[in-house]
Formats: structure tokens, sequence, C-alpha cells
């Protein structure tokens, strides 16, 4: 990179608001999430990649409408009838119950009598619902008729704030440079950040060295040591 980023250290580990890094890779997501009472027919999707912060920011929704968050695996297992109750309701991890018919069943339920009672409905997923393999014809056309929201591939300035917000999760106090030199040569996602970060540590801790850019570049340069 021309040009060396600069980045200020989160001193915490948090999901509010003030701790979720706003670029133009999210900022349409943010957007729509803060403006939750527009919402067409009272729901929303909020698609992106496996880490790109769709539970941070299902949390800061959670917290503005008091609403519950449970994971989309857990349904079946769960009374429909009093979240439907409820005033807010974000379901994670939608797609991932697409093909098991009884998930699907009560996810099915749970749309229909929430939205009925009024109430508001965030769900989250890897991708739009056309790729789903969804096996209910019904809920199939609730979820493609649902308004989407969607979080684009990080941006260098997004994908140094993953970085810094990983290490920061462990602990780990590392100069802005190495942050730099990292988001000019590894795999631009979300989850390459974590998987960096935690690289980056294991081999911190089993060779006893500082993680410098040394050490990263040592990590870039084995395709098995990135593979972890």
């Amino acid at each position: 990179m021309a040009e060396q980023l600069t980045f200020d250290l989160p001193h915490r580990t948090a999901r509010g608001r003030e701790d979720f890094f706003v670029s133009p890779a999210n900022a349409v997501a943010v957007a729509t999430i803060e403006g939750w009472a527009q919402w067409p027919q009272g729901k929303l999707l909020l698609v992106g990649p496996e880490g790109a912060g769709k539970t941070h920011l299902a949390h800061v929704w959670a917290e503005r409408t008091d609403a519950r968050i449970v994971a989309a695996g857990d349904l079946v297992r769960a009374d429909i009838a009093a979240l439907a109750g409820l005033r807010a309701l974000a379901v994670e991890d939608a797609d991932r119950i697409a093909g098991d018919r009884p998930s699907e069943v009560a996810l099915f339920h749970l749309h229909n009598l929430l939205l009925a009672e009024g109430g508001v409905l965030l769900l989250t997923a890897r991708r739009a619902p056309r790729s789903w393999p969804l096996v209910l014809p019904d809920l199939k056309s609730r979820a493609d008729g649902t308004a989407t929201a969607t979080i684009a591939p990080p941006d260098d300035a997004l994908l140094g704030a993953l970085l810094l917000k990983q290490f920061a999760d462990r602990q780990l106090a590392v100069a802005p440079t190495l942050v730099s030199y990292l988001v000019g040569r590894m795999e631009r996602s979300s989850a390459a950040a974590r998987d960096m970060v935690a690289v980056l540590d294991a081999r911190a801790l089993a060779t006893g060295r500082r993680i410098n850019r040394a050490l990263a570049a040592e990590v870039l340069d084995n395709p098995l040591l990135c593979a972890r």
C-alpha cells in the first residue's frame, strides 16, 4: 500500500453501537438497522459473510428495541407462542436451517404469529434467500418477500478495524503499522481477519516471540499456518 493506515486500538470488547466500526462496506446495513421503525412489513433480513458483524448489529438492534435474540436452530425446541408474543425478536443464522423441515415449519409459524401480533422481526443469514435450499414453499415465499440489507466484503478501513478488534478481544497490543501490513497482504474477509489473529496469537505463544511484522510475514508466507 502506498500510504500506511492508522487506527485507534479499542480499549474494551463490546457490542454497543459505539463499538461498531462503520465503513462504506456496511454503512447502508447500519443505517437500515437504525431505521428499524420503517422496515417494510416489520421485518428485515441482514445478510453478510461469516464474521461480517451480523451478530454485533443484531445486538445493537436488540438493545434499542428490547428484543430477544435466538438461534434459528433452536426454534424447533422453543415455545413459538411465547416468542411470538414479544415486541421484537432477532433470529440468527436463518439460512442454516434450510432443508430441516421441522425447523423450517417452526420459523414459518413464528414469522406469521409474530408479525400478526405487531411484532418486529430481524433475521440474519450468510446468503440471500434465493440460495437457501428451503423445502417449505410457504417459508420460501416469506423469505423472498423480506427486505434485505447486505454487509459487503470489508474495505481497507473495515478490515483494519476488524483486525484491531480481534487483537483487542485477545488483549493483544500491536502497532498500527502491523495492521496496515496485514491489510495489504491477507485475504479480504472478516473470517480471515479472525483466523489471522488467532494464528498469530498461537504462533507467538508457541515460539515465545512478539507479534510483529516479522512474525506476520512468516505466517503469510506459510499457507499451512494460515490454514489453521
